[in-house]
């Protein structure tokens, strides 16, 4: 037997009225015109037998059937709309768009794009760099990886992936190279240290860890992001401190030098998310991302 449904032209219609209150308002959103609505509207309720609105003023008021079929339509709708969405998105998989800082997704991420690829075929990633803090419901994007330490917002899971290391950094072009490289620590208090706007904090921690008075050090020239920063080491303008992950590559090709070590702060790198994002491409990801920190 075959289903006994309304006509689903104006069915459409109706809905769109009725949601929006308006004629004039659903013609705009379906592209059609105002007469093209009232006469969907009007084979409905002939098809129905009753009357969906009534005039009421200037406007129009849903009757008592018209109640009762917007609320069902609107729901049909709405399930469609979900399912349709999850079937392209299946079909289709979009980008994991994954946010990061600027200094990381340069350094770090994007050399080991070729490597991602291949052993997480399934992860198409579309990258955006950012700067500043990132908001609680990471407007834009589906995951964040970031260098940092509780407390995280409570809508967020966060996936620890490895302890953030840091260290004092200089280049063999620094005029004063061979007195430093075999110098204690300590040797940095009479150094004006470059450093980032954004990690004020990052000399003090390591002096500290080293046990030594952070009160006497000498900040140098300031500089807005850390790719900054270590340009103008290894041009040897004087001795940065920044993450170990993000200077290997320098350390491995002898452009900078670390003579004094790399301490934990405290901070750590993390791959964020929104609570509640069951997007399986996510773990997969921080499982990849933690297994190359811990390389």
């Amino acid at each position: 037997m075959p289903r006994q449904l309304p006509p689903l032209n104006a069915l459409r219609a109706f809905e769109a009225a009725a949601r929006l209150g308006s004629v004039s308002r659903a013609a705009e959103e379906l592209h059609v015109t105002h007469g093209a609505v009232s006469r969907q509207v009007r084979v409905l309720e002939d098809a129905l037998g009753a009357p969906l609105f009534e005039r009421e003023g200037r406007g129009l008021a849903l009757t008592a059937a018209g109640l009762r079929l917007r609320d069902a339509a609107g729901d049909a709708f709405a399930g469609l709309q979900s399912a349709w969405a999850g079937l392209r998105r299946h079909a289709r998989p979009a980008a994991l768009v994954l946010g990061c800082p600027g200094s990381l997704l340069a350094r770090w991420v994007i050399p080991r794009l070729e490597r991602l690829a291949a052993d997480l075929p399934q992860v198409k990633l579309h990258l955006s760099a950012h700067e500043g803090g990132f908001d609680a419901a990471l407007t834009g994007m589906d995951a964040a990886l970031l260098l940092g330490e509780a407390p995280w917002p409570a809508d967020w899971q966060v996936h620890a992936l490895a302890p953030e290391r840091i260290g004092p950094v200089l280049s063999p072009r620094h005029a004063r190279f061979p007195a430093l490289r075999g110098a204690p620590a300590a040797a940095l208090l009479d150094e004006p240290l470059l450093h980032t706007v954004s990690r004020p904090q990052a000399w003090p921690r390591w002096f500290a860890a080293r046990g030594l008075d952070a009160g006497g050090l000498r900040p140098g020239t300031a500089f807005d992001h850390l790719t900054y920063l270590l340009e103008a080491a290894a041009a040897g303008l004087g001795v940065a401190i920044a993450p170990q992950e993000l200077v290997q590559a320098d350390l491995d090709s002898g452009r900078l030098v670390a003579p004094w070590g790399f301490v934990k702060t405290g901070a750590e790198w993390t791959l964020c998310t929104v609570r509640g994002n069951a997007d399986a491409r996510v773990a997969a990801l921080a499982g990849w991302l933690r297994s190359e920190l811990q390389d």
